[in-house]
């Protein structure tokens, strides 16, 4: 069997990287089990909410704690780190080799370069604004508006940290977008072409995760990630607002 110190630092990598890439609150904690199980035949127990893991084994005196500061949106990180956890249940990897894995993991950028995240965001916004009812004259509006929104969104959040002020000033400049397009002739619906614009900057994922883990007793972090998502709708209509007030 692994040292516990060594399988306890390999565990906690685990975790930390499925958290800070979208992972649910049951299945970080659920992992980080099974891991802990194979490497050391000791049932582990851990605490996991949306800004820190803690994490021992029984019969263990050393209790780790890990605090998740930055958290984003990388699901293929979560599925390579699964992966690697069935491997470990199986015995196909021993701790060495699962740590080598996990670093290589971590260390890996973004699947998508920003360019390309910005291009499906912009085409994502117009078939939105098609499935809300919207019609195809509306449709470049919407893409344009979309695009240069999520590019916003973007910027704002690599160098403004304050949480939720990216999403304001990204959907304060879609609403704005969205009325000089309405105004100048080229838009038609100023609703529907906002509507669709803002959908990639809605937290679907955390309000997915919020409903899974209440639904599986992670009161914690079922409640404090419906209250980000809450704020971070919040941010988004309160810059359209804005716009609604001003014009």
């Amino acid at each position: 069997m692994a040292n516990m110190d060594e399988a306890m630092d390999v565990c906690l990598l685990a975790g930390k990287i499925m958290l800070q890439n979208g992972a649910e609150t049951y299945r970080v904690e659920d992992t980080m089990t099974r891991m802990g199980i194979a490497f050391t035949g000791c049932l582990p127990q851990s605490y996991v909410t949306p800004t820190a893991i803690i994490f021992s084994f029984d019969g263990s005196n050393s209790t780790r704690m890990v605090r998740i500061e930055e958290r984003t949106t990388d699901l293929q990180k979560v599925v390579l780190v699964n992966q690697i956890s069935r491997m470990v249940s199986s015995g196909r990897l021993s701790l060495s080799e699962a740590r080598s894995k996990l670093k290589g993991i971590e260390a890996m950028s973004h699947s998508f370069p920003v360019w390309l995240q910005i291009l499906f965001a912009a085409i994502a916004s117009g078939c939105f604004l098609i499935m809300f009812g919207g019609i195809w004259r509306d449709f470049a509006p919407a893409f344009v508006t979309g695009g240069i929104g999520h590019a916003a969104f973007i910027y704002f959040n690599r160098w403004i940290k304050v949480h939720f002020f990216a999403e304001f000033l990204a959907s304060f400049i879609i609403g704005c977008l969205a009325y000089l397009f309405t105004q100048s002739g080229l838009g038609i619906h100023f609703d529907t072409i906002t509507i669709g614009s803002v959908m990639s900057l809605v937290p679907g994922l955390l309000i997915t995760n919020a409903i899974r883990d209440l639904m599986e007793g992670h009161l914690v972090s079922g409640i404090s990630k419906g209250a980000e998502a809450f704020l971070t709708a919040f941010a988004i209509g309160t810059g359209i607002a804005m716009v609604l007030a001003f014009f």
